[in-house]
């Protein structure tokens, strides 16, 4: 990839001697253009004509996806990431995948954001690293205070004592992100303006206050592995989860990963088919493990808890082999549990068990508005056509209040 050292100003005449429209737009629209071509398209523009020769140089946004940095040539390296950045004029948005072809090091990392915290408006910044070890970041991060959406995968976060957050920050999204002293909850209180929080780690355990959480009140999507909670440290208490989650007044998305979470059984009672989430619109659960009382009791709780509940997705798991007893009555009084505006449903590794047919009972019953109910077997069940045959037979039974429902098996 060609990267040049001089500018020109373009040409205002076409080479056939007419006016050259094109190269006499605006440098705003001219960026607007770049920014919506594959990285090679817009760098190949320099060859179109004198007058296009530096107009790549107006990219304000860089982005070296898995896409683009499959399709860049083999001897693309480090090197050639530096000189783009020095090159653009105006920087907003950085996107780079990390795979071992580009042999980067730390002080690679430490000059490029050092680079990007001393421009103004630069707002959006995203690091997949694909390697095997995990990213060092550089303090230098906590200088780009124009950030706006911040998305790291596989990195280690170290903020500086001075560090006061970031005041205009609407997205988080962290994935497989360690930061030391277990200062995470502290990282996410000091983003006031969140309106996005995704947080996915194996790993960690009781790093983050739900009281932190409930503090941002522009929150609108939350997706949070459950290990990560404070409160994981011992028995979870569903009533907390409850209740601190139900202080976020905009929240619309929550998805929570429930592995290796264990609930107490006596906060079912209190909790039970309350409207804890009036606003919510969508409800993932993963990692739901359909052999605990107390979790299926959960997912129970919160999908009747939300009345105005749009989309549900469930992702089955079984720590226990002996399937348990049918645990909610068998005749649906939706007086009781009240009517759900839900109209897609996902279930995932599904067994065909009482109490997955008693759920599916439930919402059928209780959601008028119903689409359909994409059910994806588990694999113990899913080649065995006698099984599919025989849950088949069972949903089919089931009544349903939506006319148009449709119970689709994978």
């Amino acid at each position: 990839m060609e990267v040049v050292h001089h500018c020109c100003k373009a040409s205002k005449v076409s080479p056939q001697g007419g006016d050259d429209f094109i190269s006499s737009m605006p440098e705003n629209v001219i960026a607007n253009i770049m920014d919506r071509l594959p990285l090679t398209d817009a760098v190949g523009t320099s060859v179109l004509s004198p007058a296009w020769r530096f107009n790549w140089t107006l990219l304000t946004q860089l982005i070296l996806d898995d896409d683009v940095v499959d399709s860049l040539p083999e001897d693309f390296n480090k090197s050639d990431i530096s000189r783009l950045l020095l090159h653009l004029k105006q920087v907003t948005k950085f996107c780079l995948t990390i795979t071992s072809n580009i042999k980067l090091d730390d002080a690679d990392m430490y000059h490029w954001l050092m680079f990007l915290s001393r421009i103004r408006g630069f707002k959006e910044l995203t690091l997949y690293n694909a390697r095997p070890t995990p990213l060092k970041l550089p303090t230098h991060l906590f200088s780009c205070l124009d950030l706006k959406h911040l998305e790291l995968c596989d990195c280690v976060l170290s903020p500086s004592p001075y560090f006061r957050g970031f005041p205009k920050l609407l997205t988080l999204e962290l994935d497989d992100v360690s930061i030391p002293e277990h200062k995470y909850g502290e990282f996410i209180a000091r983003c006031p303006l969140l309106e996005t929080l995704k947080i996915w780690n194996r790993d960690l355990i009781g790093e983050v206050k739900l009281v932190e959480i409930a503090k941002l009140k522009n929150l609108k999507v939350v997706r949070l592995s459950s290990c990560l909670l404070d409160i994981h440290i011992n028995m979870v208490r569903l009533s907390t989860v409850f209740h601190r989650m139900s202080l976020l007044p905009k929240l619309l998305d929550l998805n929570l990963s429930l592995k290796n979470c264990e609930f107490l059984l006596e906060d079912v009672a209190q909790t039970a088919f309350s409207s804890t989430f009036p606003f919510l619109k969508s409800l993932g659960l993963y990692h739901m493990d359909f052999s605990s009382v107390s979790m299926l009791s959960c997912a129970f709780a919160m999908i009747f808890g939300c009345p105005n509940l749009q989309a549900l997705s469930i992702y089955a798991m079984y720590k226990n082999v002996i399937p348990l007893p049918t645990i909610f009555p068998s005749e649906v009084d939706c007086s009781t549990t009240g009517k759900l505006q839900l109209q897609k449903v996902t279930l995932v590794w599904i067994k065909g068990l009482e109490n997955e047919v008693c759920l599916i009972k439930y919402i059928l019953a209780c959601s008028p508005k119903l689409k359909s109910i994409e059910i994806q077997l588990d694999s113990s069940i899913a080649s065995n056509v006698n099984d599919k045959y025989k849950l088949a037979n069972k949903l089919l039974k089931l009544h349903r209040t939506s006319p148009i429902a449709e119970v689709v098996i994978l």
